[in-house]
């Protein structure tokens, strides 16, 4: 049965090759199917964590900008959550 087989794969370091090489493409758990799907949610991660982290940056603008003085406070409150006094009307102008 040997005989019939190509001269190279009658080797048996090259078969040995040939065997771990199609055990680690497709039997093993940490397959190479698997290592590009990891590597692939791996950057979609990264990609977010640079999302969250220009995020936490702005949070922490606005807070500061927050606990800055009194007017610095006011400013915060009418801009963001449409806060106003007794005595004034607000209007919202929307661009369209």
């Amino acid at each position: 049965m040997l005989q019939r087989l190509p001269k190279p794969f009658r080797n048996f370091y090259i078969l040995t090759a040939i065997v771990f090489f199609l055990w680690m493409l497709l039997l093993d758990p940490n397959n190479l199917i698997a290592r590009f799907q990891l590597r692939s949610k791996l950057r979609s991660l990264q990609n977010e964590k640079e999302y969250y982290d220009e995020k936490i940056k702005e949070v922490e603008k606005d807070r500061d900008e927050l606990f800055g003085d009194r007017e610095s406070i006011e400013k915060f409150a009418r801009e963001k959550y449409l806060m106003k006094k007794e005595s004034e009307d607000i209007f919202i102008v929307q661009e369209e």
